[in-house]
C-alpha cells in the first residue's frame, strides 16, 4: 500500500509541474518564443544608412542583408522592471577585446533578425562610429 501511495504522489507531483509549465506557456506558440541565450554573443550590423533614411524599428527583417556590415556583438539585453525591453548593451570598436566598448543601444534604434532557426542578431540604423560616441556603460556604471 505504501508502494501504491508513493507511485501515485510522485505521478501527481509530476503532473502538475507538467500542467504548471503547460499553463506558463499558455497562449504563446513555443515555435515563436525567443531565450536570451540564442541572441547574446549574436552580431550586431548596420544597414548603413543615414539616421532619417526610411528606419522603421517595427519592421521585421527576415535575413542578414548581403550589404550590412558587422559592426558588434550584443552582449546583454536591458529590461526594465515591468519586464520590457529597454535596449541592449553592444561591444563596439576595438580588436581582439582590446580598446572596444559597450554601450546601450535603445530598443527603438535595433530590429531583431533571426540568423536561422536557432540564433539571432540585432541590426541598427547607427554605424560605428557613431555607436562609439555612445556613453561607455562598463560594469562599474551599472552600480
Amino acid at each position: 500500500m505504501k508502494r501504491l501511495f508513493a507511485s501515485t504522489l510522485a505521478l501527481s507531483i509530476a503532473a502538475t509541474g507538467a500542467v504548471a509549465q503547460d499553463m506558463l506557456m499558455d497562449g504563446y506558440d513555443r515555435a515563436e518564443l525567443i531565450r536570451t541565450r540564442d541572441i547574446t554573443g549574436g552580431n550586431i550590423y548596420t544597414i548603413n544608412e543615414a539616421d532619417d533614411e526610411g528606419w522603421d524599428s517595427a519592421y521585421v527583417y527576415d535575413a542578414v542583408g548581403p550589404d550590412w556590415n558587422q559592426i558588434g556583438e550584443i552582449e546583454d539585453l536591458v529590461l526594465s522592471r515591468d519586464g520590457q525591453l529597454i535596449g541592449i548593451v553592444a561591444e563596439v570598436g576595438g580588436f581582439l577585446d582590446i580598446a572596444d566598448k559597450h554601450v546601450v543601444i535603445p530598443v527603438e534604434n535595433v530590429s531583431l533578425v533571426a540568423v536561422d532557426d536557432e540564433t539571432y542578431s540585432y541590426v541598427t540604423r547607427y554605424n560605428e562610429e557613431q555607436l562609439e560616441q555612445l556613453e561607455d556603460v562598463d560594469e562599474g556604471w551599472w552600480d
